[in-house]
């Protein structure tokens, strides 16, 4: 499998966290990743393209209209999440997607700068 950055995730976390609709939460990203059930619910009253703007990472190797494309989510359907940018960019740094880590590193200082505001 080989992923590459999802550039329109990355501009919707920016415009998220500049409207202040994020999370600085210090928990667990398992606390607040959405489950299975409320991925579907979600995809149930939107389409895939928006349910991938949540995603950092894309697997060009499945289909459009697949969950399986999308890799590394950042948010809750409302919120971008710090733990959730942190998740991301420790399991990129992982498996060696220097560009999603580096993404995600970016969208955490932006996220936390503003924070501190």
């Amino acid at each position: 499998m080989s992923l590459s950055l999802n550039p329109t995730a990355v501009a919707f976390a920016k415009r998220l966290i500049k409207e202040g609709k994020y999370k600085n939460d210090q928990g667990h990203w398992s606390q607040h990743n959405p489950s299975t059930d409320e991925q579907n619910k979600y995809l149930s009253k939107h389409e895939i393209e928006e349910y991938g703007q949540w995603h950092l990472g894309l697997d060009m190797s499945k289909g459009e209209d697949t969950k399986g494309r999308y890799h590394f989510p950042c948010g809750d359907y409302k919120t971008v999440h710090r733990d959730g940018l942190l998740a991301a960019k420790e399991r990129a740094a992982q498996q060696g997607y220097t560009d999603i880590e580096q993404a995600a590193d970016e969208l955490l200082q932006t996220l936390e700068a503003k924070a501190a505001k």
